[in-house]
């Protein structure tokens, strides 16, 4: 026996024997042209803070701090906004610049 368990409807019962599927991956290859991003956040980084954001480059104004740098796909973009909120930074603006 395996050791996993499949839970159906309330019932327990031990998983099969024999092979197992796999997980099948969901990355796609990066398609098109990059894309470049400012992610503006309230205050001003500390170099840790701007540390955290290694594949960004980082300019602080009026406040602010603008994180801008390329974004090679959807769920970057949106792992750097989860950065963001586990870091209890507020983003004011995200947005996509031209080249």
């Amino acid at each position: 026996m395996t050791g996993r368990t499949i839970v159906t409807e309330g019932t327990v019962r031990p998983a099969a024997p024999g092979p197992q599927p796999r997980a099948v991956s969901r990355a796609r290859p990066v398609e098109g042209p990059l894309v470049r991003y400012e992610i503006r956040v309230e205050g001003h980084l500390s170099e840790t803070l701007a540390n955290a954001f290694p594949e960004l480059e980082h300019v602080m104004m009026s406040g602010q701090t603008v994180l801008f740098g390329t974004v090679i796909d959807e769920a970057h973009l949106y792992g750097l906004l989860t950065r963001c909120q586990s870091l209890g930074l507020r983003v004011l603006e995200m947005r996509q610049v031209p080249e």
